[in-house]
């Protein structure tokens, strides 16, 4: 059985499953669903509670098998965690994982949650997570990406009886709040909790947010990529600024540009070649936003401009690993700056356009 977040707490009013399975990357939510369903079990009688971190290749199951089968004195009904931080059980942990789905089949003395991280496909095909989903209750914790950011953080104020003011300068209010917090939702949940101490319940201004939010944002070298495809140029000089500020790898920020021009070219090529977008696209393993992107920019770039690119790539290459290039930037960031700008100018939507560096 598969659950949303958001369909979690009507379930856990009607009753607990004998196992649940958290898994994503976003600590916070995942946090919140084990906090959720830890507190229904206690009110339905699961008091005793063990828990077990599988660090390693080496980790004992056998502790872990043997604790589902017994219970204390003191208490009737158990809730048992078990923590896999990698993702990946081992062969061992695969057995006893798929014992353990098995044995929750109309156990109502055992409650049994476990919690892991993000996983990829050839993981969530494997015999033991596919014994946990059939057996349990699944439920994946999926980023909040940076166009939901807003109103979620709407409705996490709304949850503390706050809300921005109607119109254009709550929008601008809620953007200004997901600037600062993007790539780090705990610390967006901390900093809407702090407006709470703050101010009193109501309507909350501009200048009330501004003054209280920190700027904690952090960026992902990859979520790089859909900023400068999208056309987003304020967007990509934030994401530029925040990257070097945590000291990011800057031959790891040109590879990231340097694959998506590359992408569109071999794109390109296959569309001259004869070959339909959509086929294109996926001999070349373009999904997802990216997909998307793709499909909007490429019917506007032209031989030259991806060529162009290229050439630039190219030169930004030597420039990070310490060479001198005529007419560009000695500073590894500014060249990086120029080429994504050059990247952005050619993907923004029209009518939009980049600054120029």
């Amino acid at each position: 059985m598969q659950l949303s977040p958001a369909q979690l707490s009507s379930h856990l009013a009607k009753r607990v499953a004998p196992l649940y399975v958290v898994h994503g990357d976003e600590p916070l939510l995942a946090q919140e669903a084990a906090d959720a369903i830890r507190a229904a079990a206690r009110t339905q009688g699961y008091t005793e509670r063990s828990s077990y971190t599988v660090a390693g290749a080496h980790f004992d199951w056998s502790a872990v098998l043997a604790a589902g089968g017994s219970l204390s004195l003191f208490a009737d009904r158990q809730l048992i965690e078990i923590r896999i931080p990698s993702g990946k059980p081992g062969k061992d942990g695969s057995t006893a994982l798929q014992q353990i789905a098995e044995a929750a089949q109309g156990n109502d003395s055992t409650l049994t949650l476990v919690m892991l991280p993000r996983l990829d496909k050839a993981t969530r095909s494997s015999a033991w997570f596919a014994a946990l989903e059939q057996h349990g209750v699944g439920l994946q914790i999926e980023t909040v990406e940076r166009a939901a950011l807003p109103q979620w953080i709407a409705q996490r104020l709304a949850l503390q009886g706050q809300r921005v003011k109607a119109g254009e300068e709550g929008q601008r209010t809620l953007q200004f709040f997901a600037d600062r917090v993007e790539g780090n939702l705990l610390a967006a949940h901390q900093e809407i909790q702090k407006l709470a101490l703050l101010h009193p319940e109501g309507e909350l201004g501009w200048e009330e947010v501004e003054g209280a939010v920190n700027n904690v944002a952090r960026y992902d070298v990859f979520k790089l990529s859909e900023a400068v495809l999208a056309g987003n140029p304020q967007r990509v000089m934030r994401m530029l600024e925040g990257l070097q500020a945590e000291g990011e790898a800057e031959v790891l920020v040109h590879y990231t540009l340097a694959e998506d021009i590359r992408a569109l070219k071999r794109v390109k090529d296959a569309m001259a070649a004869g070959r339909p977008l959509p086929m294109a696209l996926r001999e070349n393993r373009i999904w997802g936003a990216r997909e998307r992107a793709f499909e909007r920019v490429l019917p506007r770039l032209d031989e030259r401009a991806l060529a162009r690119m290229l050439r630039a790539a190219h030169v930004v290459d030597g420039i990070v690993k310490g060479l001198k290039q005529p007419d560009w930037p000695v500073n590894g960031w500014q060249a990086l700056q120029r080429l994504a700008f050059m990247l952005c100018r050619a993907c923004a939507p029209a009518g939009a356009s980049a600054p120029r560096r």
